[in-house]
């Protein structure tokens, strides 16, 4: 359907908008929310051919990255985190966990959340010094309740899927986790007790 059949709000600012108004904008916000995971997929194929210097593209990364994940049992929420902790390299070069933090937020625990908000700095052990930067930065986190569950992520399953060789399932595989993952969301400005606009 196009844009231009759907209903839309009839005010031309915001303090004129009335109860009828919200419905509609509410109705598309939940029909549009529906269809996340496809656009996060698209937005993923945008990883495709980018190598960065890297011996695999970004998106065969994320990819080897989520197939190791799944194949040590992790739920698929963790798969998910592992799957889109590098979409942000094509908006946010500078700070893409911060990016991919961001998009999973309302959907993941507070613990993948961390996992994945701080992953670039738990990487950096690897990489930092090269860089002219502290390698040992993350050890600023070392009491923190999600540390071990971050330095797993990174040493199991991130630090090693750059294997031009390595098992790397299809994108295709991950989309029904994506979905589910991303149906519905568990905070959002959005959502109270009483009233849930995604529902």
């Amino acid at each position: 359907m196009s844009e231009a059949t759907h209903e839309r709000a009839q005010f031309h600012h915001m303090k004129d908008g009335t109860a009828a108004d919200w419905t509609v904008i509410a109705t598309e916000a939940k029909a549009f929310s529906g269809q996340l995971y496809r656009r996060i997929m698209d937005h993923l194929m945008l990883l495709k051919d980018d190598c960065g210097g890297f011996p695999v593209d970004r998106l065969t990364h994320c990819l080897q990255t989520a197939t190791l994940a799944h194949q040590a049992g992790k739920d698929e929420e963790y798969v998910v985190c592992a799957l889109l902790h590098d979409i942000g390299d094509t908006l946010g070069p500078s700070n893409h966990a911060d990016l991919a933090a961001t998009i999973l937020q309302p959907y993941v625990s507070e613990a993948n959340h961390w996992m994945v908000k701080h992953h670039g700095i738990f990487q950096g052990y690897y990489f930092f010094e090269y860089l002219g930067l502290d390698r040992h930065m993350r050890d600023q986190y070392k009491d923190h309740p999600h540390h071990a569950r971050t330095m797993e992520f990174i040493e199991a399953f991130d630090a090693p899927a750059f294997d031009p060789e390595g098992e790397t399932y299809p994108l295709s595989f991950f989309e029904p986790m994506l979905q589910r993952v991303l149906a519905k969301p568990q905070r959002s400005l959005y959502m109270s007790e009483n009233n849930n606009v995604f529902e």
